[in-house]
């Protein structure tokens, strides 16, 4: 379905020469979910004569349209979807009109449009345009598809409130928030998407398994709880570990450190809306918001030779940002949160060969975990420090270690840091979502602005370069990622409680506490359910909890010293109690 024209790059009416647009390309789609949003404002303007209209944009999804003169519940979205379906089907023209824009001033004072008259007030052209879909007309700069029958596949989600221009020191509005898709399949398959990310959601599941809170006390940072400790345990346990294997030494920065230093690497100019500070006996301290000014003074704290190279710095640091309240989601984004980075100190000629070695560790990491992912190397932006010579070879050896490595990768022209290339890994969860995690960079700029040196094989001074990396990323957010791939079911190994041993009556109780115990003794983390309930309403506690494997322990077993072991997905079987701890501990 055709519903506009491109010319020059530019998406116009559909009445106009030019390439067509169909519906279902992004460009398409955004014409469909702009003439949704005038959809749903002609369609509250017929079930609420006095509302006041004020702006309705296409969304990345859908659509919103601000109101104000109107106080609508979530009930009443059914409602005023329906009159949105009732004017689709009358197949309204959708017409554009030029006007002067004192017509279109005299045009919207006539209507008593408030917002609109607002709007024009900030207009500096002396014409607009207006478009009119039967008695509705709205200020607009389009385009818009042919008529209203065009608009088939939408659905009403949620209400909310929204400041006029987004400024809190101006009124509140009604928000309007709807999906829109050229077709009512793809309309369905989104929704389908949403519900699965819902049910998904690692906040919803964080309370539910009892893995972490947060609170208005500290808000933007996450309170673990025992479970959740344990499985964050975990997580850093494997990169700690993993590290140590790979020759990296791990260290410990200050949280707070003063000015001066932040000034030095160049976040005190470039960052320092984002960054806590305090003052403290005349002196400006700051809390950091990256750990790699910390790496580098620990470089310099003793003279380095060519033979010292490359030197491996690793961290688990807690950094902090301010991040404003509305951005704040979860683990996802946080005001405090831990990196897991690594500071690779080196001489030019390494850079190919370490890269490739960093490139196989997060392939490693990233595989342990059960993700898939996409690669893409950023290459030098507008805006960049140091020469374009030390740029080309450093991205060309990018380049070479990628493709020593097998590794498949695009290109993201531009995109690189100021202070060089870099790669950068979009893991794929479960449903196809892409998350942005390890990142490996070239860094050319903190070396020169600590003026970090090292002796060559000649006796003379050098200059290393330096590479952040990080595979996690957050861990918070890693944690949070991993919630949502495996919807709370976290594999063997990684579960908090791993075993659930449940009871059917209490003349097993003895044998089962000794199961519980000898489980303990081999580390496995293990719970004892010896309730009173039915054996019933434990397996269905501990299937809540997604424990991954049940115990079910009655006369049977306890007679024959064998254990009954049901998965969470429900396959059964009979094992002896080493069976299971084999079936563990090789999962670890």
């Amino acid at each position: 379905m055709v519903v506009a024209k491109k010319i020059d790059g530019k998406i116009v009416d559909i009445d106009n020469d030019g390439d067509e647009v169909l519906a279902s390309s992004e460009e398409g789609l955004q014409v469909v979910r702009h003439s949704c949003a005038h959809l749903l404002a002609q369609a509250m303007q017929n079930l609420y004569p006095r509302v006041q209209k004020a702006i309705g944009p296409a969304t990345s999804n859908g659509f919103y349209y601000d109101f104000s003169n109107v106080h609508l519940g979530e009930d009443d979205l059914k409602k005023v979807e329906k009159e949105m379906k009732n004017i689709a089907n009358k197949k309204l023209d959708i017409r554009r009109e030029v006007l002067s824009k004192k017509e279109a001033i005299s045009l919207f004072s006539n209507l008593g449009e408030e917002y609109k008259l607002k709007i024009l007030d900030d207009i500096e052209e002396d014409f607009v345009t207006i478009y009119r879909q039967g008695e509705f007309v709205d200020l607009c700069r389009g385009p818009h598809v042919p008529n209203t029958s065009y608009l088939r596949a939408f659905k009403l989600i949620s209400i909310s409130g929204a400041y006029w221009k987004n400024d809190k020191n101006n009124e509140m509005l009604q928000r309007i928030y709807g999906y829109a898709f050229d077709t009512k399949e793809r309309l369905n398959e989104y929704l389908n998407f949403i519900k699965e990310v819902e049910k998904r959601d690692h906040r919803k599941l964080g309370r539910e398994l009892e893995l972490f809170m947060s609170n208005s006390a500290s808000f933007g940072s996450t309170f673990w709880l025992p479970n959740g400790m344990v499985l964050r345990k975990i997580v850093e346990e494997v990169t700690r570990q993993k590290h140590r294997e790979k020759g990296y030494k791990e260290i410990k920065t200050p949280t707070i450190m003063n000015r001066e230093l932040w000034q030095q690497s160049g976040h005190w100019d470039n960052y320092r809306e984002n960054m806590y500070s305090t003052e403290f006996e005349d002196e400006t301290l700051l809390v950091k918001p990256m750990n790699c000014p910390g790496s580098v003074l620990v470089y310099k704290n003793s003279p380095k030779s060519y033979r010292d190279l490359p030197i491996k710095l690793f961290e688990l640091g807690n950094v902090f940002r301010r991040e404003l309240s509305g951005t704040i989601h979860g683990l996802m984004r946080q005001r405090e949160f831990t990196q897991d980075d690594a500071h690779i100190f080196l001489s030019q000629e390494m850079i190919e060969q370490e890269i490739i070695k960093v490139i196989k560790f997060v392939d490693e990491i990233l595989s342990m975990f059960g993700f898939q992912y996409e690669v893409e190397l950023s290459t030098r932006p507008e805006k960049y420090i140091g020469s374009i010579d030390i740029w080309e070879d450093a991205t060309e050896a990018l380049k070479r270690a990628l493709e020593k490595s097998n590794t498949s990768y695009v290109v993201n022209e531009g995109d690189g840091s100021f202070y060089g290339p870099k790669i950068d890994y979009k893991v794929k969860d479960a449903i196809g979502r892409r998350w942005q995690c390890s990142t490996i960079q070239l860094d050319f700029n903190l070396p020169n602005r600590f003026e970090l040196e090292y002796v060559d094989s000649n006796n003379e001074v050098q200059r290393p370069i330096m590479i952040h990396r990080a595979i996690y990323g957050s861990v918070e957010r890693f944690i949070g990622i991993l919630i949502e791939h495996y919807e709370g079911k976290l594999p063997l190994w990684l579960a908090p409680v791993q075993a659930s041993i449940m009871t059917i009556s209490e003349k097993s109780e003895k044998y089962a506490k000794e199961v519980y115990e000898r489980l303990q003794d081999k580390g496995i983390r293990a719970f004892f359910d010896n309730s009173s309930d039915r054996v019933s309403q434990k397996i269905k506690r501990a299937s809540l909890k997604k424990i991954p494997l049940h115990i079910i322990l009655g006369e049977e077993e306890r007679d024959n010293k064998e254990l009954s072991v049901r998965t969470l997905s429900g396959e059964n079987s009979k094992m002896t109690v080493e069976d299971l701890v084999n079936l563990i501990t090789s999962s670890n």
